[in-house]
């Protein structure tokens, strides 16, 4: 069999071979399902709301569900503008094309040269004393082809590992879009809670403008010594003291908002979000655990990560094997360049190559062993994630199941307070009752309106904190369809 035959054969075998050998290292199984078929702790009140079912498919941008047009707009243009989001944007694209460079990586490699260069002889170095030393001119052009059998899946485990990598990127990124509608619509609901305590506080504020034109007339008339306008006046002071931390927080969540949306404070304003205009969600189904540990974002880029690190196993192990790769070339050389093409003036090499590591294998172990390490690391933060989300979803639960009575509780001493205010300052006005009287009843006022106004909010921002919890992103269920 002439060399070139042999050459042909090597190859022919090397490929079977390739076909017949598979890729070192571990297959990755995705996790099982968890057994859990609830959140609540024995116990625990969450039971009564909301409620669990096999999916929680959301129409839409969940938080459409507030019943909000402004909302509607503050979060389209946070997606719009927002850095956060083309962050995360760049971020996918980078790991999408590392992947597809792993993908290259088992194609053949090939390069084309081509050079032209002057060389002089120094013909005193060849003992050729008083002669000349010439200069000559020489044209090259060729190229070569490799290509890695890949026997032992190398390459391949490096393609896999960058394709969850890059999967893991696309989760996060679409984590980055749910904490970002989430942070939105929680900025929203703080501003409109200010807002509504700072409402609170005025009203009691013009209370106490009312008493002080009701000791005026009293004054007027000599029913009234002037120490008690200087009583009322004090009371008014102290409520007023109550407004500038209530609107330096305002003003704090409304920058907070500009920042989410990607503008500075000073080029936006967020709009003046009012309690009254939100709307409660009527149900907020909830997936079952089986569902939400495929379906959260979190999870699933921890669920990525851990495929990344099983696939590096494989990787780091096939390094101990040997590397078979086949190679050609060909080349074009001559002293003038019109000569340059022809096959007098060739030059070609085919055959496999065969690079097998001999010094350096416990270092190689080592990485390998390390790459096994990393996987089950990558395994306990996917266990460590899933029972983060189950215990966030619990905890919003139960407070979803507290917040309703709560606000009733809130309600019911809001308007006893009015009520118990109305008759104290008709028993003052008629000289019945005294001014402390009056003024304690008004501060039950404020300081019941404010709490009623703080479980509200609680409730709007726990229903916002249970859709973000449960992963009700409407893109991953468009990808999805």
């Amino acid at each position: 069999m002439s060399p070139m035959n042999r050459t042909i054969a090597l190859a022919a075998v090397s490929a079977l071979a390739l076909s017949a050998c598979a890729a070192v290292g571990p297959e990755y199984q995705v996790p099982a399902a968890p057994k859990t078929t609830g959140y609540a702790m024995q116990g625990d009140t969450a039971s009564k709301v909301p409620q669990l079912s096999d999916s929680a498919e959301a129409i839409g941008g969940w938080w459409r569900a507030f019943g909000s047009p402004d909302l509607d707009r503050v979060i389209g243009q946070a997606l719009s503008d927002s850095p956060t989001l083309a962050q995360a944007d760049a971020a996918l694209t980078q790991a999408r094309e590392a992947a597809s460079a792993a993908k290259g990586g088992l194609q053949p490699e090939g390069n084309l040269a081509a050079f032209v260069q002057e060389t002089k002889v120094n013909a005193a170095a060849f003992g050729f004393q008083g002669f000349p030393s010439p200069t000559i001119a020489q044209y090259s052009i060729g190229g070569n082809i490799s290509y890695d059998l890949d026997l032992y899946g190398g390459r391949h485990r490096q393609l896999e590992d960058a394709r969850a990598m890059a999967a893991a990127q696309g989760y996060r990124a679409k984590a980055a879009y749910l904490t970002l509608t989430g942070n939105v619509a929680m900025q929203a609901v703080q501003i409109a809670t200010l807002r509504a305590q700072i409402a609170a506080v005025r009203s009691v504020i013009d209370e106490d403008q009312k008493n002080i034109d009701f000791i005026k007339k009293l004054e007027a008339g000599g029913a009234a010594a002037p120490a008690a306008q200087v009583s009322a006046r004090a009371e008014m002071v102290q409520d007023q003291a109550q407004l500038p931390d209530l609107e330096r927080q305002l003003a704090q969540a409304r920058h907070a908002l500009a920042l989410l949306v990607g503008h500075a404070p000073a080029d936006w304003t967020a709009p003046d979000f009012d309690l009254a205009a939100l709307k409660l969600p009527a149900s907020i189904p909830v997936e079952l655990p089986s569902e939400l540990v495929r379906r959260r974002p979190d999870i699933l880029a921890a669920e990525a990560d851990l495929h990344a690190a099983t696939a590096n196993i494989g990787v780091q192990a096939a390094k101990l094997y040997p590397d078979v790769k086949l190679n050609a070339g060909l080349t074009q050389t001559s002293l003038t360049p019109e000569k340059i093409f022809s096959y007098d003036f060739s030059g070609w090499n085919v055959g496999p190559s065969v690079n097998v590591p001999i010094f350096g294998r416990n270092a190689l172990k080592a990485q390998q062993h390390a790459a096994e390490a990393a996987a089950k690391a990558s395994l306990a933060q996917y266990q460590q994630t899933v029972l983060t989300a189950f215990t966030q979803v619990a905890d919003v639960m139960q407070a979803l199941a507290s917040d309703d009575q709560a606000i009733a509780a809130q309600d019911q001493a809001r308007q006893v307070a009015e009520a118990d205010l109305k008759n104290t300052r008709f028993a003052y006005q008629n000289g019945g009752g005294n001014l402390l009287d009056v003024t304690q009843s008004e501060r039950r006022l404020s300081e019941t309106r404010q709490a009623y106004a703080l479980a509200q909010g609680r409730r709007y921002a726990d229903s916002v904190r249970l859709y973000v919890a449960t992963a009700a992103d409407w893109r991953q269920q468009q990808a999805s369809n």
